[in-house]
């Protein structure tokens, strides 16, 4: 596999393509919008200087990554010719489906799909084509140049093949891939959702503070951030759905979204990528502040 397509052009699409193109890979970068393709563009660019920066790459390197990256608007074009075609679109099931339903009909036979899905089903998503065997799930995570993980989800009629094939591939970009089964929320945002649920429900029942919370759970557990400015980075909407999908694939009330959550979610505070969340994020600089509403001792209905 040589050619790859990213449908989606957001913090894990740009994240991905730079990735693959980076390692060798000829990509193809998808999205319905030129000015979110050149704005992925530019901050591929940003992060190849950061790694220049620190002495991981020249400027010849950064060169021929950035040679390697064609942009489409047209997802046909984009995808026709890929080995594998990997969907990094919002996490939205009827969105998902439509775009490998399309999939499916433009890419040739013999292509992978694989979704960059952090919740929703593989098999479900695979149900819409016509080779559920060449169908997986490739949950990269962010950011996507640092992190190592990929967690390689079968679906349901996923061949060992495929799969194979998507691990060694994954070891080719540097990442350590590691494989779970097909059931909501896979292994990563099964344990950490209801964990970062559990940070906004103290936070709402007046337990403690955001700062407290992040605090305790950075020093205590030796989390590199906690987990409500984790949620922030994340997106607080991305963590609604994302537990949405667990209470309603389980049927358990211990995946149910703190109200708290949900208000926020519909007030428009969703963490970094709106500039409020459980911190304040248009202040430009890397220190933390706590949001104007959780600065006083009380609960936060």
């Amino acid at each position: 596999m040589k050619k790859i397509a990213v449908i989606g052009s957001g913090t894990m699409g740009n994240g991905i393509a730079h990735v693959f193109a980076q390692n060798g890979f000829a990509v193809s970068l998808v999205d319905i919008s030129e000015e979110a393709l050149n704005k992925a563009l530019a901050t591929i660019t940003k992060n190849l200087d950061r790694i220049i920066a620190k002495g991981n790459l020249t400027e010849e390197q950064k060169s021929q990554t950035l040679g390697r990256i064609t942009t489409y608007t047209n997802m046909q074009q984009g995808v026709q010719e890929a080995d594998l075609i990997v969907e990094a679109a919002t996490e939205n099931v009827d969105l998902k489906l439509k775009i490998f339903k399309d999939l499916d009909s433009f890419a040739k036979p013999e292509a992978i799909l694989a979704s960059n899905t952090s919740s929703i089903s593989i098999t479900k998503i695979a149900s819409v084509t016509n080779r559920p065997d060449k169908v997986i799930g490739m949950h990269f995570m962010n950011p996507v140049p640092v992190m190592k993980l990929v967690e390689i989800i079968r679906g349901y009629s996923t061949s060992d093949e495929v799969t194979s094939q998507v691990m060694d591939m994954s070891l080719q970009l540097g990442k350590v891939p590691t494989e779970c089964n097909d059931y909501p929320g896979f292994v990563a945002n099964r344990i950490l959702m209801p964990m970062i649920n559990e940070a906004i429900y103290s936070l709402y029942e007046g337990v403690a503070g955001v700062e407290e919370i992040d605090t305790i759970m950075k020093l205590g557990m030796a989390h590199p951030m906690g987990p409500l400015q984790l949620a922030d980075f994340i997106g607080l909407d991305v963590c609604l759905s994302i537990l949405n999908v667990l209470h309603d694939g389980f049927g358990n009330p211990k995946y149910a979204p703190c109200p708290l959550l949900v208000n926020m979610v519909q007030a428009g505070h969703k963490g970094v990528k709106s500039g409020q969340g459980f911190y304040s994020w248009t202040h430009g600089s890397k220190e933390l502040i706590v949001a104007d509403r959780f600065k006083k001792k009380q609960q936060f209905q």
